[in-house]
């Protein structure tokens, strides 16, 4: 069973079809032709599990996903960053905060 999902914001304005895993594995030869103009989420009993994407979709995403912000718990610091923040002063202009920090 196919059916035409089209997804349209700033992100992600790639079409979208869900077939389900039988499909998939029967016809991968067509997905893999139809992948290029169409992102395939592929599902088992009426849920998707993953999704096909093109190559250039794909490096998108991990550029994308390169570009988030990683928080890092303080042992995953090196020591020149953990030396390097324990060296750090406030501006002065900043100093009547301190009192928030009692």
């Amino acid at each position: 069973m196919r059916k035409l999902c089209v997804f349209a914001n700033a992100a992600w304005e790639h079409p979208l079809i869900q077939v389900t895993a039988t499909a998939f594995v029967r016809r991968f030869g067509r997905y893999r032709e139809v992948v290029q103009r169409e992102t395939i989420a592929v599902s088992v009993h009426d849920r998707i599990t993953g999704y096909f994407v093109s190559t250039q979709a794909f490096e998108e995403l991990q550029r994308l996903k390169a570009m988030m912000p990683v928080a890092l718990a303080v042992d995953e610091l090196d020591q020149t960053t953990l030396q390097a923040l324990a060296d750090a002063t406030m501006d002065k202009r900043h100093a009547g905060l301190d009192a928030l920090m009692d």
